[in-house]
């Protein structure tokens, strides 16, 4: 027996997800629900992460494992949950040591997972048939390039379109329904720093230099930072992986950063040239990296409106940030989830006011925490970014309050009882 109610009816109501990424995932998971058809249109002809490590914070984690109940689906074995963030001096001496072990304060772990690993979990889930509502359908080579928000009509690249009652614009930091929704184009702003992406197996690590200076196996991330390059790094899929973001200035670069995408390929040569001011015992490890990549990172101003008509920006399309707070995928989990807390009740075909009085909630639960990470992250990445807005507020907690803000976030429910939001009732 299983959980899932496939039925459904001529009023079903429509949900078109535009990305079938994290965010456009963890959006179809948390909308499920009875009399509901859930369409998920991704521009990629195989859906498949690259090589790489990602986080959930505490945040997200209890979402991922409360709410949804997706705890067990990913083997402990290929996870670590991070005990703590481990600062390095050039030449290998431990500066500070910041425990992250607060799950009893915060309601869930750190966890470090593979992309790959989380991404197909959260691919399982949404088009499984053991959760409530009718499975996801996942359409491949379906690339969006515009809508009518009003309508809640997507235009696709082959002339075909399709409508929903529920638009989510999950399609990344070149969003092109961020583009509908504010009626001109804002691109990501560049930050003038460019990361490289390596992955190793630990076990080729063992014995080395750096391993007895830093532990790849303890569940730790670790940071080492000089001559305006910093190395973040730290094990994934249990003691199976080693993963390294290395961070540089553009102008330090011979390559054209601004041309760079996720999946851009880099050669070893320029990794270690771009690090030939860090010790050998340290590069020496980069040619354990069977791949290596190169992306420009880039955020996102504060947008004026996220959403439009039928249609809602989530995830890098509404408020990109960098990775300095490990936020990124956290919050798209966030926005998922408070979707699925406004329109828990929706059950049928509803008028486009009723989708945007929901929406106008959405906005009001998550805009101002968001934007206030993704200005955290920016500064965190200082001197290296340029100077935010005009006119935005002022990041004024420290680092230890900055982290139980972000970390002690109970979902949009929990938001909704203390804001008093009276939850509308009925679909017209």
């Amino acid at each position: 027996m299983t959980m899932n109610d496939s039925k459904t009816s001529p009023d079903a109501f429509r949900i078109v997800i535009v990305g079938g990424g994290i965010a456009g995932l963890c959006a179809a998971i948390a909308l499920r629900g009875p009399n509901r058809e859930i369409l998920i249109l991704e521009q990629s002809s195989l859906l498949r992460e690259v090589g790489a490590a990602i986080s959930l914070q505490p945040n997200a984690s209890k979402i991922l494992e409360n709410s949804w109940g997706l705890g067990d689906r990913i083997p402990s074995s290929k996870k670590v949950v991070d005990h703590g963030f481990r600062i390095y001096s050039i030449d290998g001496q431990l500066v500070k040591d910041i425990p992250l072990v607060k799950k009893r304060e915060y309601g869930a772990d750190r966890v470090i997972y593979h992309r790959q690993d989380l991404h197909s979990m959260l691919k399982a889930a949404a088009t499984s048939s053991d959760l409530p509502g009718k499975p996801a359908e996942l359409r491949l080579s379906s690339r969006v390039i515009d809508a009518d928000c009003e309508a809640g009509i997507v235009f696709l690249s082959d002339g075909t379109s399709v409508s929903g009652d529920l638009v989510v614009g999950a399609d990344g930091i070149h969003s092109k329904l961020r583009t509908a929704v504010l009626g001109k184009i804002q691109n990501a702003i560049p930050t003038g720093v460019s990361a490289y992406r390596l992955m190793m197996p630990i076990e080729k690590l063992q014995g080395s230099e750096f391993a007895t200076k830093i532990n790849p196996a303890e569940p730790f991330t670790s940071m080492m930072m000089g001559h305006d390059r910093r190395l973040v790094m730290g094990p994934c899929r249990g003691t199976e992986d080693y993963a390294i973001v290395a961070l540089v200035p553009d102008k330090t670069l011979d390559v054209d950063t601004s041309k760079t995408t996720w999946n851009t390929e880099a050669s070893l040569d320029e990794v270690e040239k771009a690090f030939d001011v860090f010790p050998r015992w340290v590069t020496s490890i980069f040619q354990h990296s069977p791949a290596i990549g190169l992306w420009q990172l880039r955020d996102l101003d504060p947008l004026e409106r996220w959403h439009r008509g039928r249609v809602i920006l989530i995830g890098d399309a509404s408020h990109a940030m960098l990775p300095t707070q490990g936020q990124g995928a956290s919050q798209s989990v966030e926005d998922a989830e408070a979707l699925g807390a406004f329109f828990e009740d929706v059950g049928s075909r509803t008028g486009a006011e009723a989708v945007e009085r929901r929406f106008a909630d959405v906005v009001r639960c998550r805009y101002e925490r968001a934007c206030l990470i993704q200005e955290y992250s920016r500064n965190a990445a200082k001197p290296a970014t340029a100077q935010g807005a005009e006119g935005r507020s002022k990041v004024t907690l420290t680092t230890t309050e900055f982290m139980d803000y972000n970390c002690t976030y109970n979902g949009a429910k929990d938001w909704q009882r203390a804001a008093g939001v009276q939850q509308e009732v009925g679909g017209s």
